[in-house]
């Protein structure tokens, strides 16, 4: 991970500047640089994974083009092939092909070429344009703002950056480019033109070469390189994918859980010796959940229920993994459930709906399941790759037929279960084993200990009148208007860069009085989190 921030102004306080700056200096300890280009100030902290050298260290700078990316370029050395004619490159940095490929494209298909997760700002001399892009998923953060003073834009890592310099701050949307004065979608990764109707046996055989692909390409790094395992399905594929794909390359690998009944500790440990990973468990408690409750929510910028709850293990596991290990970059499983469905969508009442759900929860995955594994890894000086959010894999799958989804086989994700049953990369009861929400999974006690502590914080009346304090997205339970006052207390009114609680559909029948976004309320839990 690395931070930035650009402001589009010929005159502007740079100690003010590098104020802002600092805020994201935990996205990027490595080394910072700040270059004022006149009417254009860019700011860049770095966290090196490619290049490890002062060669790669950015703004990258070319031909009267100015630029800063927080990304991965995965089709970096396709991409250096294409343009080996045009360009000398000057570093190993995969970010470097960057300007060449604006230059000889321009940005609209610049940005279709790239396989990547980005976020970029340019600044053009020629144009004197600003332009700026993010990934199709978002798995890049990125926000964008109006000078208090002046109006002009800005554009930074993260919002806190902005909320140094900017009065109106917004989400970047993911997908689309900005072209100096409009945002333009070049990539809806949710949309699919075309539906195949393949059998399963294609079906599964696609999803496991897309899959096995986007490991590939992202166990590639010039830092060490690390693997989050819950024990739960995505996370221990892919483990499994890049065991198989490197059989002799050691492999590390990390878990948290609660100290009352973790429920997955026990399935993270089977997969780490089955696939003989050096394995580390961590425990936290609950003074360790409550004592980091400000700082998670400072570093999501969210106020939302289920991604504090699900964050604040995944924090505290990252913070361990930073203090006690030279790792740089965590492997993720994030991603998967909106494809392949939730234990909710088993309530979808029919295709089109379920896969018009999975179509909304993909676009939104950039303030939520996608925000969290950025800012929990980010926030403690790590980078993280999510293979399930690869580019050719979610249109893959997005392309099939969503009846073929939907959980008609008495197995959730079946699909994904199918394309890698019997070839020894987990298991049996690992790959069929259901799922459990993470801030389930963790331990039960987690989300008992918040609600407990929201209770001891909260009268009921306080939950009546919270519509008083706060108009939009109204909290609803103590625990929810815990969040949203902390929320308030970092980002006063700012509420609407996230868009709803993330909830199950209450447009369906089946749901329509589900009162809590985790899916241990649902009658379908079952096994789930045992």
């Amino acid at each position: 991970m690395c931070g930035f921030l650009t402001v589009s102004a010929e005159k502007y306080d740079m100690t003010k500047f590098k104020q802002a700056l600092a805020c994201d200096e935990r996205r990027g300890p490595d080394m910072t640089w700040v270059e004022d280009q006149g009417p254009v100030k860019f700011g860049f902290n770095r966290l090196a994974i490619m290049d490890l050298s002062a060669d790669g260290m950015q703004p990258f700078q070319y031909d009267g083009v100015t630029l800063v990316c927080n990304g991965e370029i995965y089709n970096y050395h396709e991409l250096e092939d294409n343009l080996k004619d045009d360009y000398q490159f000057k570093s190993t940095s995969d970010c470097e092909v960057l300007i060449p490929l604006y230059k000889k494209y321009g940005m609209d298909v610049m940005c279709k070429m790239l396989d990547a997760e980005f976020a970029l700002v340019l600044y053009d001399q020629t144009t004197q344009q600003v332009l700026a892009a993010r990934d199709p998923i978002g798995i890049r953060p990125m926000f964008y703002g109006y000078l208090t003073e002046t109006d002009q834009i800005a554009f930074a890592s993260t919002a806190k950056s902005l909320m140094e310099v900017c009065d109106r701050i917004y989400p970047f949307p993911p997908g689309h480019y900005y072209d100096g004065e409009k945002f333009v979608c070049y990539n809806d990764p949710a949309f699919s033109p075309k539906i195949r109707t393949a059998s399963v046996a294609e079906a599964t055989e696609g999803i496991r070469l897309r899959l096995v692909d986007a490991v590939q390409k992202r166990i590639h790094a010039d830092a060490p390189l690390g693997y989050l395992l819950s024990g739960g399905l995505d996370s221990s594929l892919v483990c499994a994918i890049a065991k198989k794909l490197s059989p002799d390359v050691p492999m590390r690998t990390f878990a948290i859980g609660m100290d009352r009944n973790p429920i997955d500790l026990k399935y993270a440990r089977e997969v780490a010796d089955y696939l003989e990973t050096d394995h580390t468990e961590f425990i936290m408690t609950r003074e360790d959940v409550l004592g980091a409750l400000r700082d998670v929510i400072y570093a999501l910028e969210t106020w939302d229920i289920t991604t504090i709850r699900a964050s604040l293990g995944m924090y505290l596991l990252c913070k361990k993994i930073h203090e006690n290990s030279d790792l740089k970059v965590l492997m993720t499983g994030e991603c998967s459930d909106e494809m392949f469905g939730y234990k909710y969508t088993d309530y979808a009442p029919s295709p089109a709906e379920f896969q018009k759900e999975s179509q909304k929860r993909i676009r939104e995955l950039y303030m939520y399941d996608v925000l969290r594994a950025d800012r929990c890894i980010s926030s403690n000086s790590l980078e993280g790759r999510v293979p399930f959010a690869d580019r050719d894999f979610v249109r893959y799958v997005m392309s099939l037929d969503p009846a073929m989804k939907m959980n008609v086989y008495g197995k959730g994700k079946y699909l994904l279960r199918q394309a890698f049953a019997g070839q020894d990369y987990l298991p049996d009861d690992i790959l069929l084993r259901e799922k459990a929400a993470f801030s389930d999974a963790v331990g039960h006690s987690l989300v008992d200990d918040l609600k407990e502590y929201a209770e001891s914080q909260y009268t009921d009346e306080d939950v009546v009148k919270a519509g008083e304090k706060y108009a939009y997205c109204t909290p609803f339970t103590k625990e929810s208007l815990l969040y949203r006052d902390i929320f308030e207390e970092f980002f006063p009114g700012k509420a609407e860069w996230i868009k709803d609680f993330w909830m199950p559909n209450k447009e369906w029948d089946a749901l329509k009085d589900v009162d809590d976004p985790s899916a241990r309320v649902l009658k379908n839990y079952g096994d789930s989190g045992k």
